[in-house]
């Protein structure tokens, strides 16, 4: 089974998708990720979606769902690398993000990871 590879970085967890995202993959992913939390106390979650072209929204339902299951989890997400047509294709479908906090790049998502948790 196709799964996507979840690096973990001190305390974060980091998640790159670089392939498009089916439904299936995108269970996967939320089942992985869970258990990765638990497993490992991760304080945050960054998930880099630099090289989706196309979010649907049942993928831009699961990030949201992913959020909740981290925060319920105490960990925070932030998701990063949001290209301006996935923006525009998600305001479309009236899809929003609840609790996903979003920043430019990796880089830029870990230092609002880093300050989430010392603030916690």
């Amino acid at each position: 089974m196709e799964r996507i590879p979840i690096l973990r970085m001190g305390e974060f967890l980091l998640v790159t998708i670089q392939v498009d995202m089916h439904d299936q993959l995108a269970l996967t992913l939320q089942e992985d990720l869970g258990e990765r939390i638990s497993a490992t106390s991760a304080r945050g979650v960054l998930i880099d979606i630099s090289a989706l072209d196309i979010v649907d929204s049942f993928t831009g339902r699961m990030i949201g769902t992913i959020s909740a299951q981290s925060r319920i989890m105490d960990a925070h997400t932030v998701l990063v690398g949001m290209q301006p047509e996935v923006a525009i294709t998600l305001v479309e479908l009236g899809l929003t993000l609840p609790g996903v906090s979003t920043a430019l790049d990796v880089e830029r998502g870990m230092k609002l990871l880093s300050a989430r948790v010392a603030n916690a």
